[in-house]
């Protein structure tokens, strides 16, 4: 198969997010940005969501649905207005109509206001500014740091998570890898991409790791 990629071109450090664009509303998923969101496609609409981002402004805005979701999932239920878009990287056509692709997180943003023309919603939204320029300070990365290791000590996979607390690696990776792939539950993970700024997400971060902890240690307790 042909993957269809497009990248920066020389010279532009620049992706302009357009003014308007699709939304993906999922019951289960919740995207960062600088993190990498492979999807399967293969709901119509979708599929015609895709081929539109793809010809056009390239983006999509990935946010979470709300409880009750299931009652009118093909109509339009519900969602929650934070969010992040995402650039299309990769786009892979299947032989079925079917796509497979890949996107980047870019901005978080807020949802102003919701079109329904298309089979599949669009948003004008707010993007919230770029979170690389404020650093957690020494102080907060560190007590975020001993909270994960203690709570990778009781994993079974701990220890694959051990490069990721590098100090080359940033403050915004770092927050945003452990809110997508720890297990946590869509709305711990909605809690963290509304925080206001880094400082918030990881503080937040931190303190759901802990009350993991303390679950765990209270399980053990009543057994």
């Amino acid at each position: 198969m042909q993957i269809e990629q497009e990248r920066t071109p020389p010279g532009k450090d620049l992706f302009r997010v357009p003014e308007r664009f699709p939304l993906f509303p999922l019951p289960n998923v919740v995207f960062f940005p600088k993190m990498y969101l492979p999807l399967h496609i293969f709901e119509p609409r979708y599929r015609a969501m895709v081929a539109d981002a793809a010809a056009g402004g390239r983006c999509i805005g990935m946010v979470l649905l709300k409880e009750g979701w299931e009652q009118d999932y093909y109509g339009n239920p519900p969602i929650f207005e934070m969010g992040c878009v995402g650039r299309l990287v990769s786009v892979q056509p299947l032989p079925d109509g079917r796509y497979n692709i890949l996107l980047q997180g870019l901005h978080r943003f807020e949802v102003r206001e919701q079109y329904f023309e298309r089979g599949y919603r669009e948003a004008r939204v707010a993007l919230k500014p770029a979170e690389a320029d404020t650093p957690l300070g020494p102080s907060v990365r560190t007590e975020l740091v001993r909270a994960l290791e203690r709570y990778l000590i009781s994993c079974e996979d701990g220890h694959q998570w051990q490069g990721l607390v590098r100090p080359d690696v940033d403050d915004e990776v770092l927050v945003n890898s452990l809110a997508t792939y720890l297990d946590l539950t869509p709305l711990e993970k909605q809690f963290l991409v509304e925080a206001d700024g880094l400082w918030q997400r990881a503080s937040r971060l931190r303190d759901l790791i802990q009350f993991k902890l303390d679950e765990r240690g209270g399980a053990k307790g009543d057994a």
